[in-house]
């Protein structure tokens, strides 16, 4: 018999991350979340706080002023941190419907999401759209009903609304013992375990079965009838956990909490430990990617401006998918055939950040980016290989930006390419000369815009209306049409941050005119890196 080969050690890294992100409707209580994670893991100290290395400064995972000062999340944070020999990659999306890009391009970067639901109110509108776009993807999500600690609907309604809202089978591994004032823990149904709300992670109780006499003792006769009854009807009635449909996307396992008061999360934890994917293969052009492969693959998701005030950095947010990534390596930058140092790549603790001497796929590791690194771009160790997926979508609101003082044109002009890479907004320029615009999903993605202009870079600003409802890329296998077109519209076109041709409307029939009118364009509401793609309008 041949002796069992082991795994190479990149394969073997690979195999111990968990590289997730945490969806949610605003006030689900995901940063709460994200926040206990993190406390379970390690990677700080006292929940609420990020305790930067070397000193006792403490930093929110929500980091920007405007985060601050309204209590919502815009930008995506990552965090990285290990226990029970897995290293975990967190990433801490924004809830609010006006950064849903942000939302969507950082999809693009994990194995897994965890779907924070309220136990009041279960699924809302924006949970929706966001488990949409898992399913898309196919990728696994793990369901953390949140909030068991006050008034709840009933488990076996927010179940049901589980799989009729969403069309995905949910399985409970969990079930809450008690409701609101009287919650006292969960019943864990696959381990026959009881986990009293007060207990830390090594508090789980064993017992021989649910009929124990002892569960009586812990949680009062009256709760553990309940129990017994609503258990019976789970086992009974709901779907019994599959891993491999987990994995498929097609089974959510549940787990019942509050994040508030530190309870489930650590079975949370231990569930993501055990039922999410490591990192698997990845499409690409002209093939997929094996996570096990020695040579170095990755892909930039996001780029954020302005970490760091005091140096006016710029870092780009690379997701590993093959190889191993060392101090000093220079990638190909596939998009325009550059070389790109890596000399200190960092991990990530919300704001704060550590050198990583060396990450392996699965991780997400930020890269020191002058304006070289874009959304979408692929960097390898010199094959011509790229990876597909990173969207941009038309924008719902066009504005024109006015400065309030002319002498700082160039200043805005600094940020607002800035801020363009790094997604903030999506900047045109029109084709006449006029002032710029930008387009963005949301009235509150303004108000950051305004904010961070006037903070981070010193220039009030303030935005007009533009005479245009929408926009759309324009791309066309002839050449001269395009330039026919742009020729002939100069008025209502420009070019987008990467100089491709964007046509603005007043209204849908407007756009539905220009298709009849140039039959040889193609006018799309979604555009991906490396190629334009139609969707339904």
């Amino acid at each position: 018999m041949d002796a069992l080969v082991a795994p190479s050690p990149v394969a073997a890294e690979a195999a111990r991350r968990r590289t997730f992100a945490i969806i949610a409707h605003p006030d689900a209580g995901k940063t709460t979340l994200t926040e206990k994670l993190l406390l379970k893991g390690g990677a700080i100290q006292l929940a609420g706080a990020v305790r930067a290395k070397g000193n006792a400064r403490r930093t929110r995972s929500d980091w920007m002023k405007i985060e601050q000062d309204r209590g919502i999340s815009v930008a995506t944070s990552v965090m990285t941190f290990e226990r029970g020999g897995l290293v975990f990659n967190l990433l801490d999306t924004p809830g609010h419907e006006d950064f849903s890009e942000d939302t969507y391009r950082t999809l693009t970067a994990v194995d897994a999401a965890v779907m924070v639901l309220d136990a009041a109110k279960g699924i809302e509108s924006q949970t929706r759209k966001l488990f949409e776009v898992c399913r898309m993807r196919d990728i696994p999500i793990i369901t953390f009903v949140n909030k068991m600690d006050r008034e709840a609907r009933d488990p076996f309604e927010l179940i049901d609304e589980i799989e009729q809202t969403l069309a995905l089978d949910a399985a409970p591994v969990a079930w809450p013992v008690g409701r609101a004032s009287e919650f006292a823990g969960t019943w864990d149904l696959l381990d026959k375990h009881f986990l009293p709300v007060d207990a830390d992670d090594a508090g789980s109780i064993p017992l021989d079965d649910i009929d124990d006499p002892r569960l009586d003792e812990l949680v009062g006769a009256e709760r553990a009838l309940m129990l017994r009854e609503e258990a019976m009807l789970a086992e009974a009635g709901l779907k019994v956990f599959d891993l491999e449909a987990f994995r498929e996307g097609h089974m959510t396992p549940v787990f019942f909490g509050s994040a508030l008061r530190d309870f489930g999360v650590g079975h949370l934890l231990d569930g993501l430990a055990r039922y999410a994917p490591p990192p698997g293969a990845r499409a690409g052009d002209p093939r997929e990617v094996l996570p096990g492969e020695e040579k170095l693959t990755g892909f930039v998701f996001k780029v954020q401006a302005n970490m760091d005030p005091n140096h006016r950095d710029r870092v780009a947010f690379v997701r590993l998918c093959s190889g191993k990534l060392t101090k000093g390596m220079r990638l190909k930058q596939v998009r325009t055939g550059k070389q790109v140092p890596v000399n200190a790549p960092l991990f990530f603790f919300a704001k704060d950040r550590q050198v990583a001497e060396e990450a392996w796929p699965g991780d997400v590791v930020g890269v020191a980016n002058h304006g070289t690194l874009r959304i979408g771009d692929t960097l390898t160790e010199g094959e011509e290989l790229n990876f597909r997926g990173v969207p941009s979508f038309a924008p719902e609101i066009l504005r024109h930006v006015q400065l309030e003082d002319p002498m700082l044109a160039k200043k805005l002009k600094t940020a607002l390419d800035q801020l363009a890479e790094e997604g903030v907004v999506q900047l045109f320029r029109p084709l006449d000369g006029s002032l710029p615009v930008v387009g963005v999903v949301g009235q509150l993605q303004l108000d950051v815009l305004q904010s961070r202009l006037k903070v981070e870079y010193g220039v009030p600003a303030r935005f007009q209306d533009t005479m245009w409802s929408m926009m759309r890329w324009v791309t066309s296998d002839d050449r001269t049409a395009i330039d026919r077109f742009a020729q002939a519209n100069r008025r209502d076109t420009g070019e987008d941050h990467d100089g491709e041709l964007v046509a603005f409307f007043g209204s849908d029939w407007r756009r539905k005119r220009a298709e009849e009118e140039w039959p040889a364009l193609r006018f799309h509401a979604v555009r991906e890196q490396h190629g334009l793609e139609q969707m339904k309008r």
